[in-house]
C-alpha cells in the first residue's frame, strides 16, 4: 500500500490513485477506540501516518472524566477519521469503580514508583472486553479487518485487561465468534486482528513518537478527576504517568494541573528511572 503523502483520490472516479496515476490499493479499514486521551488521540494520529481508513468509536460510559469526550471528537477532526460513532453505555449502573461511581474516590495517594504494584479504583470492570466487543461488532458491519486500541503494559495502572495475553484471546475470540471469522477460517485466513502498537513503549517513547506526528497533547485529556474547569488533579496515576512521561520525553507538559494554577510554577513528577 502506498503511503499516505503518496496518495490521492480521483474526484471523478472517486478511485484512490498514487502520484503515478496508477490504482493503489483500498485502504485497510480499521475501527480504532478514541477515549481523547493521550495514549488513543497518539494511536489515531499513528493509524493516519499509515493510510488506514479509521472508523472511531468512542464509549460516553457515565464517566467521571466526561471531558475527554470533547477531546476524542477533536480528534477524530483533526485526522479526518472516515465515521465517529460516540456510543452511550452507562456503566455508571454497574458501579465498581471511581470512574463510575462517585462514592468511590479516585485514588490521589499512590506515587510513581509504586503505581501497578496494585489494581486501583479506576479500573473499570471488564472495560476493555465490553469495548472490543462492541468494536468488533462495529467492525463486522463495516467490513473492518483490524481493531485498534491503545494499551499499554509498560508504564500503566496494572489493569488485567491491558495484558498482552488478553488481546490475543480476544484476537481468537473475535475470530470465533463472528461470521467473517468463521468464513474466513474457510480460507485458512483470519477476519480480525486486534492491533496494539502502543503496547511496549514506555509513555516517554508515546509521547515523542506522537509529538513526530503533529498530536496537539493540549487537546488531550488524561485526568481521572478534572476540575469542572478542566484543570488536572495532577494525582491520580493516570496525571502522574503522563507527567513522568512529558518529563522523561524532555517535552513540555502541555496540561494545565491545579497546583501549577495555585502555585505559578510547574509541577515536577520523580519518574521511575530516577527512583
Amino acid at each position: 500500500m502506498c503511503p499516505v503523502t503518496d496518495v490521492i483520490q480521483d474526484r471523478d472516479t472517486g478511485k484512490i490513485m498514487n502520484k503515478k496515476n496508477e490504482t493503489a490499493a483500498e485502504p485497510v479499514k480499521t475501527v480504532l477506540l478514541l477515549s481523547g486521551g493521550l495514549d488513543s488521540t497518539t494511536l489515531c494520529a499513528l493509524a493516519a501516518s499509515k493510510g488506514r481508513e479509521i472508523h472511531a468509536l468512542t464509549f460516553d460510559y457515565h464517566q467521571r472524566h466526561r471531558c475527554e469526550l470533547d477531546a476524542a471528537r477533536r480528534a477524530a477532526a483533526r485526522w479526518h477519521v472516515a465515521e465517529h460513532i460516540v456510543l452511550t453505555l452507562d456503566l455508571s449502573l454497574f458501579g465498581g469503580s471511581s470512574l463510575t461511581d462517585r462514592k468511590i474516590p479516585v485514588d490521589h495517594s499512590t506515587t510513581i514508583e509504586h503505581i501497578g504494584e496494585t489494581i486501583p479504583t479506576s479500573y473499570v470492570p471488564a472495560r476493555n472486553t465490553v469495548f472490543l466487543a462492541l468494536a468488533l461488532a462495529y467492525a463486522e458491519t463495516r467490513g473492518a479487518k483490524e481493531l485498534w486500541i491503545g494499551v499499554n503494559q509498560i508504564d500503566y495502572s496494572g489493569y488485567p485487561d491491558c495484558r498482552t495475553e488478553f488481546l490475543d484471546a480476544f484476537e481468537r475470540l473475535a475470530n470465533l465468534a463472528t461470521k467473517a471469522g468463521v468464513e474466513k477460517a474457510k480460507e485458512g485466513k483470519r477476519a480480525f486482528k486486534v492491533i496494539t502498537p502502543l503496547s511496549n513503549m514506555s509513555k516517554a517513547e508515546i509521547v515523542r513518537l506522537g509529538t513526530g506526528l503533529g498530536v496537539d497533547y493540549a487537546e488531550t485529556v488524561t485526568c481521572y478527576s478534572p476540575t469542572r474547569e478542566g484543570l488536572a488533579c495532577g494525582e491520580c496515576e493516570s496525571c502522574r504517568l503522563r507527567r513522568a512521561g512529558f518529563e522523561e520525553a524532555g517535552l513540555p507538559d502541555p496540561t494545565r494541573y491545579v497546583a501549577e494554577k495555585q502555585t505559578g510554577k510547574p509541577v515536577k513528577e520523580k519518574t521511575k528511572k530516577n527512583r
